[in-house]
């Protein structure tokens, strides 16, 4: 009867723990109840602990701005197939409404977001957020190749989930940091994913060099195809797409707020066509000085017309 009631008073006690009034209440009552118990076995029931199961619940809104390119819609193809949690929606008519983003993740129940945003001559930015309260990070995105153009051997699951590799220098800086903790959670694909598969047969490798991030993505091969019969070996081979980040800020707030973070080393493409075009006008302007100086020596080294000339002597 005693090992009973001991039972009883375990689920009593585990249910006050849940939060469950009524258990609560009945385990007070059979406290007062039975006081036959010794202390070591009230805090051996005591001790019992709170099973709370955390589940990884992270979804990621992926958009684009009016004007993209095709080769900005095959990149968010192919991201939207390396990412089995990504809730893709239309594309967003306003470039300066960035409020309208937290809104539209709310709406479709996603906690993170891509966004991408397309300007004149082609030039491409990359929204990166955490919602609904940030922190959010702009970046350039250069040197965009997508599976179609790279159409390499590699190939892997659609669905499955990969593996995030960091570089050390991420670490380094608190940049890095707050990016690499960004990064884990738009692109760390959860177990618990509707599409997702079983399955982890690739790396996400993010790289900085030169203070931009460098994006590759490897399949896993498990045993070497030139040793068949012999021990098991790992080896990569790239799949795609491959691009690069360019980090320009990083706001406190989603899409806004203070600035965290400024890139002291980025140029805007306009300010290097710019450049470009000075450098064009420059070339013209030298040639023209040239010529003119020419002109000007010419008429230095000219002579005098002498009195005996044929111009004057058969006028």
């Amino acid at each position: 009867m005693a090992s009973i009631l001991k039972a009883q008073k375990a689920n009593a006690i585990k249910a006050t723990h849940t939060g469950d009034r009524k258990g609560k209440k009945k385990a007070d009552d059979m406290i007062e109840l039975d006081d036959s118990d010794s202390g070591e076995e009230m805090q051996e029931i005591e001790a019992v602990p709170a099973t709370k199961s955390r589940k990884n619940k992270q979804r990621v809104l992926l958009l684009s701005s009016r004007g993209v390119t095709h080769r900005m819609r095959h990149l968010m193809n192919d991201l939207e197939v390396l990412l089995p949690h990504v809730k893709k929606d239309s594309k967003l008519d306003s470039k300066s409404q960035l409020h309208l983003l937290p809104e539209l993740a709310d709406l479709n129940n996603c906690n993170n977001t891509l966004y991408f945003e397309a300007r004149r001559h082609e030039d491409l930015y990359l929204w990166a957020a955490k919602m609904p309260n940030g922190p959010s990070i702009k970046m350039h995105v250069q040197n965009v190749h997508t599976m179609d153009e790279l159409k390499m051997t590699g190939n892997c699951l659609k669905g499955s989930r990969g593996l995030l590799s960091f570089d050390k220098n991420f670490d380094e800086t608190e940049w890095g940091k707050l990016t690499k903790e960004l990064f884990t959670h738009i692109f760390g694909v959860p177990p618990t994913a509707r599409k997702a598969k079983p399955f982890v047969d690739h790396i996400l490798t993010f790289s900085i060099v030169d203070q931009k991030i460098w994006f590759r993505n490897f399949q896993m091969i498990e045993k070497d195809p030139l040793a068949p019969n012999g021990p098991p070996q790992m080896t990569l081979v790239e799949i795609g797409p491959r691009f690069v980040l360019t980090p320009i800020r990083i706001f406190e707030g989603a899409f806004g707020g203070a600035t965290v973070y400024s890139n002291p080393e980025f140029v805007t493409p306009a300010a290097v066509r710019t450049a470009i075009r000075r450098e064009q006008g420059k070339k013209y302007n030298v040639r023209k000085d040239a010529e003119q100086a020419s002109s000007i020596r010419k008429e230095k080294r000219r002579r005098a017309e002498n009195e005996l000339a044929v111009s004057k002597m058969f006028a």
